[in-house]
């Protein structure tokens, strides 16, 4: 019952904070807050209008601010962070993962990064610097470096001792890592083997040996897809001789898996996923003029297309009736192939010994979907206009843009993705200027062939 009546607990929560801010009864406010957690203070703050969220950034426990901060998207961390000097930020920051760290540092200009690694203590430092070296995007991004490692010739006994002398272990430390003097990966003990092996039992007899380490430089959405298809929680980091470097825990995949799925929703409208909804008016603005202009000069393209046949359309005014009714079609049929082909390189599915396959089985959905509604718009353009000629002109014209479009979106997503260019941004502003210009080419051509 608790699980179902939760969500509306929070409606509940947030709606009784905004109506004590606007009152306010800033003691109120702090006194609610407080009974939130951490992420639920960090939605707070990204569900608020920029006064607002001013107003209870100010009233958050210090002590409690940096386990908030790690919650907020990159453009609320930056916007606060910018404000901080190099021993605030170290302060704010003070106790969170290594990882965590990283990946907020990540956000600042690089001198004020190199000033904050300056104000730490060294062993935090060369911690940080570690994770700082890979590209936030691969394993070594994602990897923390606090890690519990044991030799296989340390007995049951022996490792539980160690461990006893900690106040604390790693969170998420499903297994500890077995490494040689080189620090070489060997294997992983898991909690549940120590936990019921006899005391003088080597860990060499209980550790497990077919475990697959990840490679450092390995892209985040292939460690996604590891973790998915073997149920880990985590999974340890190697370099490319073998050695040890940390490891990679669920809530970090979690987060990859997240970000990968709102990337390919926000991309799609030109937009960045950790873009704050309640940034200033300017601010938005200005990131979404260059893909707006983007846009216009694909859009005066498709219309180069339709003033080259201008003379057709001023003799077949009925022309300018059907036209958007193939290009539109082309556009749909292209976003569904599009969408598929973007979703199976996230997850893996396609490669060069499969991609022809795909090529062939749309390019035949596209002939059969094509020629069913040729077929429907011919009828319904008789009928209207009483013109066979007409009639054969929109139908051939929608089974060639229905082809072109399927080609084109199944294709494109690979040829972006070759030349280093997202796929998700780019491919439907591609599409689109394809199956218009072809559509109205194609339409607009045909007819200009047999009127004129």
């Amino acid at each position: 019952m608790s699980q179902v009546k939760e969500p509306q607990i929070k409606k509940d929560h947030v709606l009784e904070l905004s109506q004590a801010i606007d009152s306010g009864s800033l003691y109120q406010v702090r006194q609610m807050i407080k009974t939130l957690p951490t992420a639920g203070i960090a939605h707070l703050l990204e569900s608020s209008p920029p006064k607002t969220r001013t107003v209870l950034w100010q009233l958050i426990d210090k002590d409690a601010e940096g386990e908030i901060i790690q919650y907020l998207n990159e453009d609320l961390q930056h916007d606060i962070l910018s404000e901080l000097n190099p021993q605030q930020v170290v302060k704010l920051t003070e106790g969170l993962e290594t990882d965590d760290l990283a990946d907020i540092l990540q956000q600042l200009p690089q001198q004020v990064t190199l000033q904050v690694l300056q104000a730490m203590d060294l062993q935090d430092r060369d911690r940080v610097e570690s994770i700082l070296s890979y590209d936030e995007d691969t394993a070594g991004g994602l990897m923390n470096t606090d890690t519990i490692t044991v030799r296989p010739r340390h007995t049951v006994e022996l490792v539980l001792r160690y461990l006893r002398r900690h106040d604390s272990i790693p969170e998420m430390t499903d297994n500890l890592h077995v490494v040689n003097r080189d620090d070489e990966f060997l294997g992983i003990l898991p909690l549940r083997a120590l936990l019921v092996s006899g005391p003088n039992t080597p860990v060499r007899d209980v550790m497990g040996e077919d475990i697959e380490a990840i490679p450092v430089d390995m892209e985040a959405t292939q460690v996604a897809q590891l973790f998915e298809q073997h149920d880990w929680v985590s999974a340890p980091v190697i370099d490319s001789e073998g050695k040890l470097l940390g490891r990679i825990t669920i809530d970090d995949v979690v987060d990859v898996i997240r970000d990968s799925t709102e990337h390919s929703l926000m991309s799609m409208a030109g937009l960045d996923e950790e873009d704050d909804t309640f940034a200033p008016v300017f601010k938005t603005a200005r990131r979404r003029a260059l893909w707006l202009g983007i846009n216009l000069m694909t859009a005066i393209l498709a219309s180069l297309v339709i003033y080259m046949f201008q003379d057709t359309l001023d003799r077949v005014v009925y022309l300018a009736v059907l036209m958007p009714i193939v290009a539109n079609m082309g556009g749909v049929a292209g976003t569904q192939t599009l969408t598929l082909v973007i979703r199976s390189l996230a997850l893996g599915h396609i490669s060069p010994s499969n991609s022809h396959w795909l090529l062939i089985r749309e390019l035949g959905v596209a002939a059969l979907n094509g020629t069913v509604w040729a077929v429907v718009i011919s009828i319904i353009t008789y009928v209207w206009y009483r013109d066979i000629q007409l009639s054969a002109i929109i139908a051939a014209a929608m089974l060639i843009n229905l082809v072109i479009a399927a080609f084109a979106g199944a294709y494109l997503p690979l040829l972006l993705k070759r030349m280093n260019i997202d796929p998700a941004l780019a491919g439907t502003v591609a599409l689109t200027t394809v199956t218009d210009s072809i559509g109205f080419f194609a339409f607009l051509g045909l007819a200009q062939i047999f009127y004129l």
